[in-house]
């Protein structure tokens, strides 16, 4: 068996997407950045380009593969803005469903905490894909895993996504066009794997 590859593009993660539909072997797993990361954006030009970049996630996967996005819901002005929502919008401009929604959980349950919450949304969408009742998995991970920065998907999530690919996918190949440090990457090379990223900084 040969080792897995990866290929990571400092660049354009939309432009990247934007230049071809994805062959059926490869997934996209993502995190879109927040508002604090598109440098200047206000939060009304944040929301729209956020969801038609759930859109195009969607749209740029073949018919019968999957795009499986990571977020941490935001709060502003004491009003929580739900991520998973903005990608479900997303997802419905490229006529994807909904496969699976699962919460993480960032803090062990019963935590309170403040700014940030203690869960995030794991979702998967595919135009024709469906699934057997029997390759479901839990709704509910009780834990994120090892954050390799701050902004990161936990490993122990990405693990989750990969044993989903392995299962009940013919996926070969993970792509992640905002790729951050490279964390799923790093595990769908060690569930075997090939793996491509963009980033934009060096």
């Amino acid at each position: 068996m040969s080792t897995p590859s990866r290929v990571v593009h400092q660049g354009d993660g939309p432009s990247f997407l934007a230049a071809a539909r994805l062959p059926p072997d490869h997934a996209i797993v993502t995190s879109l950045p927040d508002v604090s990361e598109l440098g200047g954006a206000d939060f009304e030009g944040w929301r729209s380009w956020f969801i038609e970049m759930a859109a195009l996630v969607t749209r740029q996967v073949d018919d019968e593969s999957v795009a499986v996005f990571f977020q941490t819901d935001v709060k502003r002005d004491g009003r929580w803005v739900d991520k998973g929502h903005l990608v479900a919008l997303g997802a419905e401009r490229s006529g994807s469903s909904l496969l699976w929604h699962k919460i993480v959980c960032r803090a062990p349950a019963g935590t309170i905490t403040f700014g940030r919450p203690a869960y995030a949304h794991l979702s998967c969408f595919s135009r024709n894909k469906r699934l057997d009742p029997a390759e479901s998995f839990p709704d509910v991970l009780p834990r994120l895993g090892e954050m390799p920065w701050a902004r990161a998907m936990g490993v122990e999530a990405c693990i989750a996504v990969c044993r989903f690919f392995r299962r009940s996918t013919k996926v070969t190949t993970v792509v992640d066009p905002f790729c951050g440090v490279g964390t799923m990457l790093a595990v769908a090379n060690a569930h075997g794997f090939d793996a491509i990223g963009v980033e934009r900084s060096a």
